[in-house]
């Protein structure tokens, strides 16, 4: 099985493109990519949206909401 991405992990680009392209979050919904990428507010939001879907569409989609940790 692959690895599961931790939501967390994400850039703002590619959490964007995932909102969009994996799970089909309409473009018009989130302000304009270059208006929030380099804001941490922008990456805020975003991680926001991914706690809208269920676990098993995150999954789907090869992200989970769960921190990786590593040993100690």
């Amino acid at each position: 099985m692959d690895r599961l991405t931790p939501i967390f992990e994400l850039g703002v680009a590619e959490a964007y493109e995932i909102l969009i392209e994996r799970l089909g979050v309409d473009r018009a919904s989130l302000p304009p990519l270059e208006a929030i990428e380099n804001e941490d507010w922008g990456r805020d939001l975003l991680l926001s949206r991914f706690l809208e879907f269920p676990t098993d569409a995150l999954s789907r989609a090869g992200l989970t909401l769960a921190a990786i940790d590593g040993p100690d």
